[in-house]
């Protein structure tokens, strides 16, 4: 792989790990607010769903960050996206006078990250990753 790519999938890695892990914490820090705002949005099981979500969110972010069990990491995460875009950004389903626009644009944005997501659950976390370097201490 060229030195270019490893630094771009690198730097790849880095910002969606971090686009996962600083809502997670968010999530923590103000439970309550993202629990009522949940149930606004009709998401079934709060109780389990919200510290699942958190967990998934803070863990996943980590693993794609460092490269452990990326392609699973990521995989996991598109489906995370893929939920909480339906739930949470669900702008088919608003009533009128609601903010429709805003949504679209935070549904299609969610796409292109779960885009990515899968993109490197195919391609895998490349040179600088946890997984290579347990590949290359194998050989």
């Amino acid at each position: 792989m060229k030195i270019q790519e490893t630094i771009v999938l690198l730097a790849g890695r880095n910002l969606l790990g971090l686009y996962f892990i600083l809502p997670g914490v968010q999530k923590i820090m103000n439970y309550e607010v993202m629990a009522q705002y949940m149930a606004k949005h009709s998401v079934p099981m709060i109780e389990v769903l919200l510290p699942l979500t958190i967990f998934l969110q803070i863990l996943g972010g980590i693993a794609i960050i460092i490269g452990f069990k990326g392609k699973i990491a990521a995989f996991m995460l598109a489906g995370l996206t893929l939920v909480i875009s339906i739930f949470m950004h669900n702008f088919w389903n608003l009533p009128e006078g609601g903010n429709v626009t805003h949504e679209t644009q935070n549904f299609i944005k969610n796409m292109a990250i779960m885009a990515g997501l899968l993109v490197l659950a195919g391609r895998g976390c490349g040179q600088f990753s946890v997984d290579n370097r347990t590949k290359a201490d194998l050989n």
